[in-house]
Parts: structure tokens; C-alpha cells; sequence
């Protein structure tokens, strides 16, 4: 039976991060994930790689602090995945005053030590283009920049570095049982697809599984009371391009809640989130009529073109698993990581997380090395900040280039497919694409830009295994499949993998 240094359950960012991280210090690691990498919160996030400039509100000055600092971090990491990205905030007289919001984007421009990022500007809106979809009493208003994320794929990003590293990544593998051997941990696992089950043993257990967590605990042997996770849902709404300028928009609304307005895949606007206490099942959460009409009304009282929830062409719904500090409101919970150590000494560690927000999952990671390092190996030191992830090998204003040098080498591909491709996968398009001289050589055609031979990459070395796991969490091409090329494409890839 293997021996590991690090078992971790749970595929999603925290996860993935750990694993990577681990891996590249010299450890040896195993991941388990029940379903697909990032199926779960991962990938409901509102993309953005933020501070999160309503924390400041409830004084959460050090979890603001470590997000924009690697809000730059991680867009030198991952600059085809990561990009700027510039918010309009409309000033609203009835909420916050001016001179409080002015303070908030002096401190959000300072705290981080921005370097990369333009800084906050004001904005004449009778004049600005962002100006021209806004009702007649937005007049003035300000500007400030943050960066958009394909979440899942930053996820997936991880677990193929750490599995270059030399990490076993098992994804549609479920935990069914951790109990301790003295200073060894013993999992029974259950593969989803063989329905194979087996045993490994590992000297810390890490257990990351986000709103499974209290659900997973059930399942390992624990000696401390535990804390429970506070489940918070958010949801989102995606509609047709509301505007065509590239920039987003943050609203106030007068129940304090913030919603965002976002261009989305070039041709929609994403608009999120909401923030409700979840009870139930994580795995079946969805948006509810209510939920839609909030965010729909909410768009209306800035925007001089309705939406209706007939607008609506995709939703999604996620659960935060927030450390339960006792707030009454779920939008004033903690965004903060927590870890929580059971064991230790002459019996195997566990460490539990709550909480976190995905822009700060690298510095989570190294903390949760940091704490489990008297029961790990020697490791080496601290390594993800200034390395990039896979296809991340390129300066962040270098994009154009890439996607002209792929144009170059690859003829066969046309400026917008080309584009894609590079923003998705950066380098990783060019061994992806080498060898595409004709147009049989693309494979079959499933809808939109979405060929064989990118659905062959991804079955090769990103775990994917259903349609589902390519057209949401791999790629956005779900926006644009219809269901007959969906099921082409499902039917497809199971006499591949076959």
C-alpha cells in the first residue's frame, strides 16, 4: 500500500492549490475529488480576481490586503486565464456618501502595493461611453480596476502542475473512509468509474472539500469538537450583451448588498451574486425565481434597458462554505480562511478548511504547509509566488502576441478561434494545434469553434471525461452549443475514452 506525505480531499481551488504547492516542495501527494476538478464552488465564482472592496466595510483590512496583493501575483501567474479589468461604480446619493466611497478606493489602491494595475479615477457619466446605458441621475461616478478569472480553469491549471510535479490527481473518486493508524492515515476510496475501490495511507490529511466538509468529517475519525460550515448561496444570471464597451459595473444596492454587472465571453453580460443562507444538499443547488427576479430588478434601477427573467439565457448557483463567526447576516460572514487542526503528536493530523475566497488560494496553501510542516517531510521553501501555471509563460501584456504568433504557426485557424484558444490554454494551444495543416486535421466540428482535436487535448491532460466537464468547466462553450451538438459531443467522447 502507497505511502503519501499529503492526502487531500476535495478538487477545487483550495484543493488543487495545496496539492501543487505540496508537490513542488518535494512532497508526495494524493488528491481525491468525488466528481470533476472545480464542479462544486470552484466554478460558480463571479470570476474576479479582487480585494474585495466591500470587505473594507467590516473591517477586514488584512483579508483585503493579502487579495490585492496577489490579485497581482496571481495575473503574472496566469496571464491568459487572468486579465484586467475596469469597474464603473455609479455614485448613488440615497447610499454610501461619496467621500466614504473615495476612501474605500484610496485604501483599495494603497493597501496592496499595486503595481501592474491602472489606479482609481473619476468619471463624468454624461460624458464617459460608460455613461450612455446608465439612467439620467447616475452623473458622476468612479472607476477602479480588478481582474476577471476563468475560475474552473485556474483550478485545473493547479492540478496539472501539481501533477507535473509528480502529485496523483483522481478525480470521480470519493473518500469513503479515513481513520488513523497511529501516525498514518488509511483512506478508502471508491472510483466512480471502474467502481473500483482501494486503499492508500498518508501522513497528514488535508480536508478541503468546501461545502461537502461537514458531510466528509462525518466519514473520518476526528478527537475535537468541530466547527460547523456556514453555507452560504450565490447565484448568477448571464443575458445578452447589455453594452459594448469592455468595461464592468458594480452597483450599491439599498439593502447593502453589492451586484456586479460584467462583459462575459463577448457577446453576454454576467450579473451576481447573491448572498442567502443554503440548508441542503451543496450538490443541488440552483437558482430560484426569486433569486432571478432580485437580480433582474436590481440592474433595472441602474440600467435604461430592462432585463425580465425571459432574458435569461444560463444561471448558476454556488456554495460558499464560510467559517461560522456567528454574523446574522450571510453577507456579513467572513470571506477569510480558517484551518482548524485535529490530532497531532502520536496521532495522524488532520486539518480542516472554512472559508476563503479563490484570489487568495496560493497564500492558503502555503499556510496550511506552514502548519502541518513539524508532521511533513523537510520541505523546501515557499516557490508559487513568482512561478507561472501551465500556458502562463508570457508577460500579462503580451497576449496579443501570443495570439498573433499562434495565427503564424497555425494558418489554419482564424483570428477569433485563435484568440480563444490562447486565452483559455496560453502556450499550451501551440503543442495543442502543432501538426494542424488541413481541415480534416481539426476532427469533427461539434458547434461554435469546438473541434476533436481540442476535446482530445482536454480528455488527454485535463480530466476531462463528459461533455458537461468541456463545455463548463474547460472551456464557456456551452453559451453557444445547442442541444443536439452537445449530445454529438457526449457521444463522441465516451467512444474515446472507451
Amino acid at each position: 500500500m502507497p505511502i503519501f506525505d499529503l492526502a487531500v480531499i476535495g478538487g477545487g481551488i483550495n484543493g488543487c492549490g495545496i496539492a501543487r504547492d505540496a508537490a513542488g516542495r518535494g512532497l508526495s501527494v494524493f488528491l481525491c475529488e468525488q466528481n470533476d476538478l472545480a464542479s462544486g464552488t470552484s466554478s460558480a465564482s463571479t470570476k474576479l480576481i479582487h480585494g474585495g472592496l466591500r470587505y473594507l466595510e467590516y473591517y477586514q483590512f488584512r483579508l483585503v490586503r493579502e487579495a490585492l496583493t496577489e490579485r497581482e501575483v496571481l495575473l503574472r501567474t496566469a496571464p491568459h486565464i487572468i486579465r484586467p479589468l475596469r469597474f464603473i461604480l455609479p455614485h448613488h446619493r440615497g447610499l454610501r456618501p461619496a467621500w466614504l466611497i473615495r476612501l474605500g478606493l484610496f485604501l483599495y489602491d494603497h493597501l496592496g502595493g499595486r503595481r501592474l494595475l491602472p489606479g482609481t479615477s473619476s468619471v463624468d457619466l454624461t460624458r464617459d461611453e460608460t455613461g450612455a446605458i446608465l439612467k439620467g441621475d447616475y452623473r458622476r461616478g468612479f472607476e477602479y480596476s480588478d481582474c476577471q478569472v476563468m475560475d474552473s480553469r485556474l483550478v485545473v491549471l493547479n492540478a496539472m502542475d501539481a501533477a507535473i510535479r509528480g502529485a496523483q490527481i483522481h478525480s470521480r473518486t470519493a473518500c469513503l473512509a479515513a481513520r488513523r493508524e497511529g501516525r498514518l492515515w488509511e483512506l478508502t476510496l471508491a472510483d466512480n468509474i471502474t467502481n473500483k475501490s482501494y486503499t492508500v495511507q498518508a501522513r497528514a490529511l488535508v480536508n478541503a472539500s468546501g461545502p461537502w466538509l461537514d458531510s466528509t468529517l462525518a466519514h473520518i475519525d476526528h478527537h475535537e469538537g468541530r466547527e460547523h460550515v456556514r453555507m452560504v448561496k450565490g447565484s448568477h444570471i448571464i443575458v445578452a450583451k447589455l453594452f459594448d464597451h469592455p468595461k464592468a459595473y458594480i452597483f450599491q444596492n439599498p439593502d447593502g448588498r453589492i451586484i456586479f454587472a460584467i462583459p462575459w465571453e463577448d457577446d453576454f453580460t454576467l450579473i451576481g451574486t447573491t448572498d442567502l443562507d443554503f440548508h441542503g444538499d451543496p450538490g443541488q443547488v440552483a437558482i430560484s425565481e426569486e433569486e432571478t427576479q432580485y437580480l433582474c430588478r436590481a440592474v433595472d434601477d441602474y440600467f435604461t434597458t430592462p432585463i425580465t427573467p425571459a432574458d435569461v439565457i444560463d444561471s448558476f448557483s454556488g456554495v460558499r462554505p464560510l467559517f461560522d463567526d456567528g454574523k446574522s447576516r450571510a453577507q456579513a460572514a467572513t470571506r477569510d480562511y480558517v484551518m482548524r487542526l485535529d490530532g497531532g503528536g502520536e496521532s495522524a493530523p488532520l486539518l480542516c478548511l472554512y472559508g476563503g475566497k479563490i484570489t487568495t488560494y496560493r497564500k492558503l496553501a502555503e499556510s496550511v504547509l506552514e502548519k502541518l510542516a513539524s508532521f511533513l517531510p523537510p520541505m523546501t521553501p515557499p516557490w508559487t509566488a513568482g512561478a507561472n501555471l501551465p500556458g502562463g509563460d508570457f508577460a500579462p501584456d503580451a497576449v496579443d502576441d501570443e495570439i498573433a504568433r499562434l495565427c503564424t504557426t497555425c494558418p489554419l485557424l482564424a483570428y477569433c478561434h485563435a484568440r480563444r484558444l490562447i486565452r483559455t490554454y496560453g502556450t499550451m494551444a501551440f503543442p495543442m494545434t502543432r501538426g494542424l495543416a488541413d481541415p480534416q486535421d481539426l476532427g469533427p466540428h461539434f458547434g461554435g469553434d469546438l473541434y476533436g482535436f481540442e476535446v482530445d487535448y482536454l480528455i488527454a491532460n485535463e480530466w476531462a471525461r463528459t461533455a458537461e466537464d468541456v463545455l463548463r468547466r474547460r472551456t464557456h462553450l456551452g453559451l453557444v452549443l445547442r442541444p443536439d451538438e452537445v449530445r454529438q459531443l457526449q457521444a463522441w467522447m465516451e467512444g474515446r475514452i472507451q
